[in-house]
């Protein structure tokens, strides 16, 4: 379900997403909601960085020499 919802933004910043949203063959609403998305879509969950932070914090890791080898293991 879609919800209208206002913002406040810079003229500058608004002509400039109008005119990318041309370009792209794009509305401007269409538009801005790809490029929330896209940042949304990229920012790790709880799993990712619990796995990110063991993966930095182990002194348990295994260099991967086998690239074929790794792939088949898992």
């Amino acid at each position: 379900m879609k919800v209208q919802t206002a913002f406040r933004l810079e003229k500058e910043l608004v002509d400039e997403l109008k005119q990318q949203a041309k370009n792209n063959k794009r509305s401007l609403n269409n538009y801005v909601e790809l490029i929330l998305s896209k940042v949304v879509e990229k920012q790790p969950n709880d799993e990712t960085i619990e796995a990110l932070e063991e993966a930095l914090n182990s002194k348990e890791l295994e260099p991967i020499t086998d690239i074929d080898k790794f792939l088949d293991s898992i």
